[in-house]
């Protein structure tokens, strides 16, 4: 299988736990924020059946994510973090792969590893202590002694591009890799609405006031576990005054002279390429 032309919008049917026996299997081994890949160029698929058992690395647990082409399983297999390579085989971080992969294949990747740091990082009860245990109806874990539920984290975030007229603010993230501008980005609080996390994160990140809020896309980011959901908001008025512990810088850039920007796999890359055909045309 071609993984580059599978069109998994439409060939991948997700699932929780199977039933049924298949031929063949696809298998995505994560160890932390890893991909253990195999083959020649090491690009971003699953492993066939053959390439799993072939590498020899153990799996602490296997997890059921769905059918490709409704002919094939595809699992996500939790492995040692500090798993020694087999010959042939690589452990790459899935940051690597935000360049040069199908957007649908980095999902599926992303799935994967969301789904593994779930099952990790709740195999015992965060009240007291007990061993959960898994659901055979849903995604989830529940606790056999306090019944509280445990779901996979999914932590809703907003990212903004803020434009005036032909100029774009674009902040540098103090905690980022790689030296290039972005848009502005945050967490939802408890008790706010989307668009008035958008205000607050742009107001304490830059110091500035907005005005004509406008709803864009959203992407499943899986730097942790967030759903990012982007908008695009017009400048009302203040200075620039950056929140220095998350914004090492931000400024005005005109859309004829703009900075290294974000990899188009991102919807921080969407938004920008999106405001600048609109100048263009």
């Amino acid at each position: 299988m071609d993984w580059q032309v599978v069109n998994l919008i439409n060939d991948f049917d997700p699932g929780v736990h199977n039933s049924k026996q298949y031929e063949n299997s696809w298998h995505i081994p994560v160890a932390g924020n890893q991909i253990l890949t195999a083959g020649e160029n090491q690009t971003l698929r699953p492993l066939t059946r053959d390439e799993w058992r072939w590498s020899g690395v153990s799996s602490n647990k296997t997890h059921f994510l769905g059918t490709v082409q409704k002919n094939a399983p595809i699992f996500a297999e939790e492995i040692e973090v500090d798993v020694v390579e087999p010959e042939g085989y690589k452990l790459n971080p899935l940051w690597n792969f935000l360049t040069g992969t199908e957007l649908p294949i980095f999902y599926l990747m992303g799935r994967a590893k969301q789904v593994v740091e779930w099952s990790k990082q709740h195999e015992y009860c965060g009240a007291c202590g007990s061993k959960t245990l898994e659901s055979i109806t849903d995604r989830s874990k529940k606790c056999p002694h306090c019944n509280i539920p445990f779901y996979p984290r999914i932590s809703p975030s907003i990212i903004v591009l803020v434009t005036r007229g032909e100029e774009l603010l674009l902040a540098k993230n103090a905690n980022a890799q790689g030296n290039f501008y972005s848009t502005l980005a945050g967490f939802v609080e408890p008790g706010e609405s989307i668009e008035e996390t958008v205000h607050r994160e742009v107001f304490e990140e830059v110091g500035i006031k907005i005005k004509n809020l406008k709803y864009f896309a959203s992407q499943s980011w899986p730097f942790p576990n967030s759903l990012m959901l982007g908008f695009h908001a017009e400048y009302a008025n203040g200075e620039i005054r950056i929140q220095e512990e998350e914004i090492a810088d931000a400024r005005w850039f005109h859309y004829k002279e703009m900075p290294n920007k974000p990899a188009m796999m991102s919807i921080s890359g969407w938004l920008i390429d999106e405001y600048l055909k609109k100048l263009e045309s």
